[in-house]
Parts: C-alpha cells; structure tokens; sequence
C-alpha cells in the first residue's frame, strides 16, 4: 500500500453501508477487513478500500454480520489532497503525539511517532490504536523485546520503540501493507529497533518468543483464538495489550481471559471500543 496518494493513480473503492442493526458491529468487520477509518455520515457508515480489494467477500461478511445491512460499492472520485491534508490533524496521546509527515515538525521529535497516512482518512488513527497506545504508557520501564502482531502501519511497534523497547517484532500478514509499515519505521528512525516481517502471527510468533509483551489490535474472534499462543509466547510475568474488541463484548473476552490465567492490569474505553493490559503469571 503506497504512502504517497498523487502517486497511485487507480481509483480507491468507496463502501456505503447503512446498518439494520448495530453500527459498532459493521464498524469491526470494516476495520478487519482493511479500513483505517470509519466516518458516520447520517445513518450511514461511510469508508475507503485500495483498489483490487475483493469486494464480494467484503459484502458477504457485510451481509454475514447484519444480514439487513444496505450495501452500496461504488469507484471514488478524485480527491482534492490539499483540502484532505489541511483536515488531518496530531493527536496528544500521553507522553507521545501522532502526526503525518507535514505536522510532525511542530512537536519533539524524541516523543513524536511519523505515520504517513496509508488513505483518505487522515493518520488512521482509531480508538482501538489509542486504547493500546495510552496502556503501554501504564507500564513503566517498557519491557525489552516487544511483539507487535497485525502491525499494519507499524504505529504500535514505534510508539513501544520510542517508549524504550530494545526490539520490536511487527508481524503483519497483508502484503500491502508492509512498504507502508517500512517507510514508516524509516521515518522514525527505529530500523534498528523496529522489524517487520510478514507472516501469520500464529506462526511468527512462536518463533519470536520469548518476549516480554504482546501488542494485538485484532478483533476479538482473533483474539479469542490468539490467546494460548499469546500466554505460551511470553517470559515468566509477561504481558499483553488486546484491542480491537467492542465494549458489548467485553464481558465475553474477561471470560476468556481469566479461564486463561490472565490477570487483568488496567483497562481502557473510548466511544464504542474496550482495550485491556493483562499479564500472566
């Protein structure tokens, strides 16, 4: 997935959905499926994929998770960029600040993450990277070696970097989405500290461990499965951060957790999304 949007001259695949039932629902299964933003426009949710994604399956888990669902596909139009640049903004998250490229200058480059933004939806930030972001500044030192699994942009890997990580793994499965993540980690200058590779983190992360602390913003079916690969691959006291789960299913997921042998440290919300930092024994 290229970072610089005059460059990619194929039209991006605009999504409408109005939902027959929850919004919060259709927003995780467009997320899963590769948006980086959501936006509510009237009833309607209101979204962006690259070109080629396949849409067939994106309407059919669409339709699978609310079968009333109204579901609209059409080619983007041309965006004015210099219009959507002026409407991305920075955002304070603790002791660090997430910024495209032409913001990033106004703040401390020691505390800043640079994230070239991957679409039309400003830096992709969404509730569930905050959630994770704010509960690893809940752990004071950052732990040594990091595992960061469904990377994507790399965000978490170089917020847990610049945090103080010695190394971070970014396991990320979607080939699109590496020289995104690549440039990123560029751009802060944490190649040294920052490695991408690209896998299926049920195989990666076996590989990798022991680590000190798993980074997972999946949803929560994922996580569900996740869980027993994620407690095998971590030191003794190890922790995890899981995002990417509604606050309606959080219930379900502190069920899984503690049949698990998790403890849970300290929990996150904002809007619809539930994130939660856990350890094991």
């Amino acid at each position: 997935m290229s970072g610089t949007k005059e460059a990619d001259k194929s039209p991006w695949i605009a999504v409408r959905v109005n939902p027959g039932g929850d919004s919060h629902k259709l927003i995780a299964v467009l997320f899963a499926a590769g948006s980086q933003g959501v936006q509510e426009d009237g009833d309607a949710l209101v979204t962006h994929f690259p070109p080629g994604t396949p849409t067939d399956e994106l309407v059919r888990d669409i339709m699978d998770a609310d079968p009333r669902a109204r579901v609209s596909i059409s080619l983007a139009p041309q965006t004015d960029w210099s219009e959507w640049r002026a409407s991305v903004q920075a955002h304070k998250l603790g002791r660090l600040t997430v910024a495209p490229p032409w913001l990033a200058g106004d703040y401390d480059p020691q505390t800043t993450v640079v994230i070239e933004p991957a679409m039309a939806f400003g830096t992709g930030e969404h509730a569930t990277t905050r959630g994770v972001i704010r509960l690893m500044q809940q752990i004071s030192p950052m732990p040594r070696l990091v595992a960061d699994i469904g990377a994507g942009s790399a965000v978490l890997s170089i917020c847990a970097a610049k945090l103080g990580a010695e190394r971070v793994v970014a396991v990320e499965i979607d080939e699109d989405a590496i020289s995104n993540s690549e440039e990123n980690v560029r751009a802060n200058g944490v190649e040294g500290r920052v490695h991408i590779v690209q896998g299926d983190a049920t195989t990666v992360l076996p590989l990798v461990a022991p680590v000190d602390l798993v980074l997972a913003n999946i949803i929560s079916s994922v996580l569900t499965e996740l869980l027993p690969i994620v407690f095998d691959s971590l030191t003794e006291g190890g922790r995890a951060i899981l995002s990417g789960i509604l606050q309606t299913e959080s219930d379900a997921m502190l069920d899984e957790i503690r049949k698990g042998g998790w403890t849970v440290i300290a929990e996150d919300r904002e809007d619809a999304w539930w994130s939660v930092l856990i350890a094991r024994p």
